[in-house]
């Protein structure tokens, strides 16, 4: 069965810089895909690539025909002078029909956000615009779920209950989980496949064999580390836990 989406050999210039070069990936059903790497490595222009929003400068993207695609955005302040109900935000731009009227009450139910629907969208805390938008990614009854850096500016307890509900959903929901995460602790309890970018992909694979990839180690040093003192590992003698040696520098 092919891809629900595909970025073949995507390469992306701007102002004069390489920002990615010959990305490859490709999210397939039931997928969870965490994507890491650091600040300035082409993570989000990464997924507005795949979703459409920016072309490449090479290679190109595919996506099945008639792909549902559900996105969270990393940044999103709603403007005080536009009285947008969350409620109305979350209809927004959908047909009304039997069917999405469907999706978008078990999205509405599916976050929680049903005592929000009648509050102004400027009027939200933190956690409760990501709810909010977490549930208009959900209303189109979406295939493939885009996450970038969902828990970004949360405190520890909202972050975790984010995390548990992004899991929640791609356990209950028949969908593939595309994240963009620097909560390491999260990708490697949760993820299926972790893909680490620095302009192009340094490795990927699961959680276990990034975690110990030498690239990884000095992209992301002690955080990394300290996790992988604690991160077990099933090996001949069973299950251990040890860190990793850093070495060699990953290619820019």
């Amino acid at each position: 069965m092919p891809a629900l989406l595909a970025a073949e050999n995507v390469g992306c210039r701007a102002r004069g810089k390489q920002i990615l070069d010959d990305v490859s990936l490709a999210i397939e059903a039931r997928d969870f895909v965490t994507l890491i790497g650091p600040n300035g490595a082409g993570k989000t222009q990464l997924i507005k690539i795949l979703l459409g929003i920016l072309p490449p400068s090479e290679g190109k993207v595919v996506r099945q025909p008639g792909v549902r695609i559900g996105y969270m955005p990393q940044d999103f302040v709603p403007s005080v002078a536009l009285p947008l109900t969350v409620r109305r935000f979350v209809q927004l731009n959908h047909a009304r029909t039997a069917a999405t009227k469907a999706a978008m009450e078990a999205a509405v139910e599916a976050t929680g956000i049903q005592p929000l629907l009648n509050a102004l969208l400027s009027d939200l805390s933190g956690g409760e615009r990501q709810l909010v938008l977490l549930a208009r990614a959900l209303s189109g009854d979406p295939q493939i779920l885009i996450l970038d850096e969902p828990a970004q500016n949360l405190d520890l307890a909202a972050q975790q209950n984010l995390y548990r509900l992004v899991q929640d959903l791609y356990q209950t929901r028949a969908l593939a989980v595309l994240m963009v995460s620097h909560d390491l602790h999260f990708v490697m309890a949760e993820s299926r496949r972790v893909i680490c970018l620095y302009q192009h992909i340094c490795c990927s694979g699961t959680p276990r064999k990034v975690a110990s990839d030498p690239h990884v180690q000095k992209l992301f040093g002690a955080p990394l580390a300290q996790l992988m003192a604690v991160y077990p590992h099933a090996g001949k003698g069973g299950t251990h836990s040890h860190a990793h040696v850093r070495t060699s520098e990953p290619r820019r």
